[in-house]
């Protein structure tokens, strides 16, 4: 169940968050694939994002994530800067989506690693998100997984529509 500190929770459930942040791009990738250049530039909802906007919105949330995680073992307690998704959404038609997954798997693939390196008492150190209360880097991760699948959602309804139209 979605709460103030994990609006992503429902799309986890019992998963584990480390599991869902590894196989993300690979099936990031695949859907991208799957959808084509076409596709990808359609919204998912009336009034939302196109699935390209998504992509680059990955890439620009994993710089920030991964940053936050770093932050979090290397500073005691530390507090999170949010950052307005809507503000650096700006441009993200200008870029290129291609660019954008590169990026995402790149960046997601290097700082799984890196997670899989940290100790239990590194995941369970407590950080302040100003807006989503206090929480430990494991409930980040949580988060983050629940992120990734809400928006892999958001891939796949496009691609079920698609199908379903066939």
């Amino acid at each position: 169940m979605a709460t103030a500190s994990n609006p992503y929770a429902q799309h986890l459930g019992s998963r584990d968050a480390l599991e869902v942040l590894t196989e993300t791009p690979g099936r990031l990738q695949s859907l991208v694939e799957t959808l084509g250049p076409v596709l990808m530039r359609q919204s998912y909802a009336p009034g939302k994002w196109p699935l390209n906007a998504v992509l680059c919105h990955l890439a620009d949330c994993e710089f920030a994530f991964g940053y936050r995680w770093r932050q979090v073992v290397a500073m005691p307690h530390h507090i999170i800067q949010p950052f307005d998704q809507d503000a650096w959404s700006s441009h993200y038609a200008s870029l290129d989506p291609k660019a954008a997954l590169a990026s995402f798997c790149a960046n997601r693939v290097w700082s799984v690693g890196w997670l899989n390196t940290l100790t239990p008492a590194e995941l369970a150190k407590p950080v302040t998100h100003p807006e989503r209360g206090e929480l430990t880097l494991h409930k980040l991760l949580q988060m983050t997984a629940g992120h990734d699948l809400n928006h892999l959602a958001q891939f796949e309804q496009v691609a079920a529509a698609v199908k379903a139209g066939q």
